[in-house]
């Protein structure tokens, strides 16, 4: 798991995902977005998935998951780069769900987020 980065740029967390991952890797990917976000007091978290180009079952799962955990702990998710074979995947799952925000890249999933977070400030 050392060859996945989390990095922090302001108050959100950005997580590229590069590789695929087996289930137990992809666990404590998850346990550690949710520490970071606790850690750092993250307000938003990107989730890259733009290398990516299958996620199964699991792995989707697991990033629907996490996107939820975050939101209850304050954290608004973007799921950013995800490619037709990811996302036809993600739908014959049944896995997409209307609260989960989506980009096309990771700089408009910031924008995105940005949004998001001054509206729940105002």
């Amino acid at each position: 798991m050392s060859d996945i980065a989390i990095i922090k740029i302001g108050n959100k967390i950005i997580v590229p995902i590069q590789n695929e991952l087996n289930d137990i890797i992809a666990e404590k990917l998850q346990a550690s977005i949710l520490k970071t976000i606790e850690s750092v007091g993250a307000k938003g978290l990107i989730i890259d998935v733009s290398t990516l180009s299958i996620i199964d079952s699991f792995m989707g799962r697991l990033l629907v998951d996490t996107a939820k955990m975050a939101q209850l702990m304050g954290c608004e998710t973007a799921l950013t780069g995800m490619r037709k074979e990811v996302v036809l995947t993600l739908v014959q799952l049944g896995l997409i769900i209307s609260d989960i925000n989506t980009s096309l890249n990771i700089e408009d999933g910031i924008e995105l987020l940005d949004r998001i977070i001054r509206g729940r400030n105002d």
